[in-house]
Protein backbone atom coordinates (compact mmCIF):
# COMPACT_ATOMS: atom_id res chain seq x y z
CA UNK A 1 0.00 0.00 0.00
CA UNK A 2 1.84 3.62 -1.11
CA UNK A 3 5.10 3.54 -2.46
CA UNK A 4 7.16 0.98 -1.42
CA UNK A 5 10.67 -0.10 -3.00
CA UNK A 6 10.62 -2.50 -5.40
CA UNK A 7 13.56 -4.36 -4.03
CA UNK A 8 11.99 -5.15 -1.06
CA UNK A 9 8.82 -6.45 -3.00
CA UNK A 10 10.90 -8.43 -5.42
CA UNK A 11 13.43 -10.06 -2.53
CA UNK A 12 10.35 -11.13 -0.51
CA UNK A 13 8.34 -12.64 -3.58
CA UNK A 14 11.51 -14.81 -4.17
CA UNK A 15 12.25 -15.26 -0.60
CA UNK A 16 8.37 -16.50 0.53
CA UNK A 17 8.33 -18.42 -2.98
CA UNK A 18 11.09 -20.42 -2.68
CA UNK A 19 10.94 -21.20 1.45
CA UNK A 20 6.79 -21.74 1.23
CA UNK A 21 7.50 -23.50 -2.26
CA UNK A 22 3.94 -21.73 -3.64
CA UNK A 23 3.32 -18.96 -6.29
CA UNK A 24 3.97 -15.74 -5.21
CA UNK A 25 2.43 -12.54 -7.09
CA UNK A 26 3.18 -8.87 -6.77
CA UNK A 27 -0.47 -6.32 -7.14
CA UNK A 28 0.28 -2.46 -8.40
CA UNK A 29 0.14 -0.64 -5.08
CA UNK A 30 -3.39 0.46 -3.47
CA UNK A 31 -3.71 3.81 -1.93
CA UNK A 32 -3.75 4.21 1.87
CA UNK A 33 -7.19 4.99 2.96
CA UNK A 34 -7.56 8.51 5.01
CA UNK A 35 -9.67 6.60 7.53
CA UNK A 36 -6.64 4.70 8.99
CA UNK A 37 -5.16 7.39 10.05
CA UNK A 38 -4.97 8.01 13.52
CA UNK A 39 -4.12 11.97 13.79
CA UNK A 40 -4.04 11.43 17.67
CA UNK A 41 -1.06 8.69 17.59
CA UNK A 42 0.53 9.91 14.49
CA UNK A 43 -0.31 6.08 13.18
CA UNK A 44 -2.47 3.93 10.76
CA UNK A 45 -5.16 1.90 12.45
CA UNK A 46 -4.00 -1.60 10.86
CA UNK A 47 -7.08 -2.97 11.01
CA UNK A 48 -8.65 -0.30 8.96
CA UNK A 49 -5.24 -1.31 6.17
CA UNK A 50 -6.06 -5.23 6.28
CA UNK A 51 -9.68 -4.20 5.49
CA UNK A 52 -8.71 -2.51 2.26
CA UNK A 53 -6.30 -5.38 1.41
CA UNK A 54 -9.06 -7.72 2.14
CA UNK A 55 -11.46 -5.83 -0.26
CA UNK A 56 -8.87 -6.41 -3.18
CA UNK A 57 -8.00 -10.49 -3.06
CA UNK A 58 -7.72 -12.20 -6.32
CA UNK A 59 -10.31 -14.21 -6.61
CA UNK A 60 -6.98 -17.24 -7.28
CA UNK A 61 -5.49 -16.03 -4.17
CA UNK A 62 -4.36 -18.67 -1.23
CA UNK A 63 -3.40 -16.03 1.04
CA UNK A 64 -2.64 -12.04 0.29
CA UNK A 65 0.07 -10.22 2.52
CA UNK A 66 0.22 -5.91 2.36
CA UNK A 67 3.40 -4.18 2.83
CA UNK A 68 3.04 -0.71 3.94
CA UNK A 69 5.70 1.46 5.00
CA UNK A 70 3.76 3.88 7.43
CA UNK A 71 3.69 2.86 11.45
CA UNK A 72 0.17 0.50 12.10
CA UNK A 73 -1.48 0.47 15.61
CA UNK A 74 -4.33 -1.03 17.23
CA UNK A 75 -6.36 0.48 19.99
CA UNK A 76 -4.37 -1.73 22.66
CA UNK A 77 -1.07 -1.35 21.51
CA UNK A 78 1.10 0.85 21.17
CA UNK A 79 2.57 -0.06 18.11
CA UNK A 80 2.52 -3.31 15.80
CA UNK A 81 4.56 -4.76 12.85
CA UNK A 82 1.50 -6.19 11.33
CA UNK A 83 -2.02 -7.52 11.70
CA UNK A 84 -3.18 -10.83 9.75
CA UNK A 85 -6.71 -12.91 10.02
CA UNK A 86 -5.89 -16.03 12.54
CA UNK A 87 -7.04 -18.56 9.46
CA UNK A 88 -8.32 -16.48 7.25
CA UNK A 89 -6.64 -14.69 4.16
CA UNK A 90 -5.03 -11.68 4.54
CA UNK A 91 -2.48 -9.80 6.56
CA UNK A 92 -0.62 -6.32 6.27
CA UNK A 93 2.99 -5.97 7.61
CA UNK A 94 4.40 -2.25 8.06
CA UNK A 95 7.75 -1.77 7.00
CA UNK A 96 8.30 1.35 9.03
CA UNK A 97 9.58 -0.22 12.81
CA UNK A 98 11.54 -2.43 10.81
CA UNK A 99 13.85 0.32 8.95
CA UNK A 100 17.20 1.41 11.10
CA UNK A 101 16.47 5.30 10.29
CA UNK A 102 13.21 4.79 12.06
CA UNK A 103 15.28 4.33 15.09
CA UNK A 104 17.90 7.19 14.32
CA UNK A 105 20.29 5.14 12.50
CA UNK A 106 22.07 4.58 9.52
CA UNK A 107 19.69 2.36 7.00
CA UNK A 108 20.67 -1.14 6.34
CA UNK A 109 18.76 -3.10 3.83
CA UNK A 110 20.18 -6.22 4.46
CA UNK A 111 18.74 -5.90 7.76
CA UNK A 112 15.44 -4.25 6.69
CA UNK A 113 15.32 -7.40 4.35
CA UNK A 114 15.89 -10.10 6.93
CA UNK A 115 13.63 -8.45 8.86
CA UNK A 116 10.82 -8.22 6.93
CA UNK A 117 11.24 -11.62 6.07
CA UNK A 118 10.68 -12.78 9.22
CA UNK A 119 7.53 -10.77 9.93
CA UNK A 120 5.86 -11.74 6.49
CA UNK A 121 6.43 -15.35 7.34
CA UNK A 122 4.89 -14.05 11.11
CA UNK A 123 1.96 -12.84 9.38
CA UNK A 124 1.55 -15.59 6.95
CA UNK A 125 1.26 -18.17 9.88
CA UNK A 126 -1.46 -16.24 11.33
CA UNK A 127 -3.43 -16.63 8.25
CA UNK A 128 -2.91 -20.66 8.87
CA UNK A 129 -4.09 -20.55 12.19
CA UNK A 130 -0.73 -20.56 13.50
CA UNK A 131 -0.70 -18.75 17.50
CA UNK A 132 2.46 -17.39 18.49
CA UNK A 133 5.07 -19.94 19.30
CA UNK A 134 7.07 -20.08 22.89
CA UNK A 135 10.12 -21.29 20.68
CA UNK A 136 12.26 -18.52 20.22
CA UNK A 137 14.10 -19.42 17.56
CA UNK A 138 10.79 -20.01 15.50
CA UNK A 139 9.49 -17.24 13.24
CA UNK A 140 6.02 -17.40 14.94
CA UNK A 141 7.84 -16.31 18.59
CA UNK A 142 5.82 -12.74 19.69
CA UNK A 143 8.00 -9.54 18.98
CA UNK A 144 7.36 -6.68 21.29
CA UNK A 145 10.28 -5.06 19.88
CA UNK A 146 12.70 -4.80 17.45
CA UNK A 147 15.45 -6.53 19.37
CA UNK A 148 13.04 -9.53 19.68
CA UNK A 149 12.47 -9.33 15.90
CA UNK A 150 16.26 -9.84 15.68
CA UNK A 151 17.31 -12.71 17.91
CA UNK A 152 14.00 -14.44 16.94
CA UNK A 153 14.57 -16.96 14.21
CA UNK A 154 13.69 -16.82 10.23
CA UNK A 155 11.89 -19.77 9.73
CA UNK A 156 9.09 -21.44 11.20
CA UNK A 157 9.61 -24.54 14.49
CA UNK A 158 8.72 -28.22 13.30
CA UNK A 159 5.63 -27.98 15.27
CA UNK A 160 4.73 -24.92 13.45
CA UNK A 161 5.82 -26.08 9.94
CA UNK A 162 4.07 -29.20 10.14
CA UNK A 163 0.27 -26.99 11.28
CA UNK A 164 0.93 -24.78 8.02
CA UNK A 165 1.84 -28.27 6.18
CA UNK A 166 -1.78 -30.25 7.41
CA UNK A 167 -3.80 -26.77 5.97
CA UNK A 168 -2.94 -27.68 2.62
CA UNK A 169 0.53 -26.26 1.45
CA UNK A 170 2.18 -28.51 -0.95
CA UNK A 171 5.22 -29.68 1.86
CA UNK A 172 6.06 -28.23 4.84
CA UNK A 173 8.76 -25.45 4.92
Amino acid sequence: MGAIDDDILQWLRKDLRDYLDLPVKTMGALAIPEASFLRNRNQHHSTAILKEILAEVPGDALKILGLIDRDLCIPILTFVFGEAQLDGRGAVLSIARLRQGFYGLEEDPDLLYRRAEKEALHEIGHTYGLLHCQDYACVMHFSNSIEEVDLKGDRYCGVCASRIGAHGAERSP
